[in-house]
């Protein structure tokens, strides 16, 4: 059985308040859990006390046994020092350009940096 830490929503339509559970990662993310180990209200300011409240000690058992915290949840976590932050990777596709435009691009920047050397000898010969 594989075992999760995560949030599971409750409140209101459009406030939403959250439950720290562990669970299966099978069950629905609000069905079925195995123990609820905190809350999260992310409609409170920061430094509230309300904002972020956990079982250090259950949570601490729970990950000792194998559980493990989803991205959301190790980088709350991370903010009280239970865990550390999961690492970001930013290295996609999908952020740069694409070939014909990444191409136009290096054009455009030769055709600068000729214009800028042009501009630089011609006031050097003045």
């Amino acid at each position: 059985m594989s075992l999760k830490i995560r949030l599971s929503r409750a409140g209101a339509k459009k406030q939403a308040a959250y439950r720290l559970v562990v669970a299966d990662t099978r069950s629905p993310r609000d069905g079925r859990f195995i123990e609820k180990v905190g809350t999260y209200n992310p409609r409170v300011p920061h430094d509230h006390k309300e904002r972020l409240v956990v079982k250090e000690d259950r949570i601490k058992h729970w990950i000792s046994v194998g559980a493990l915290p989803t991205d959301r949840v190790a980088r709350l976590f991370s903010k009280i020092g239970l865990a550390q932050a999961p690492t970001v990777n930013e290295q996609t596709k999908k952020d740069k350009p694409r070939a014909k435009a990444q191409e136009r691009l290096k054009a455009a920047e030769e055709a600068a940096k000729a214009a800028a050397e042009a501009a630089a000898s011609g006031e050097a010969q003045a």
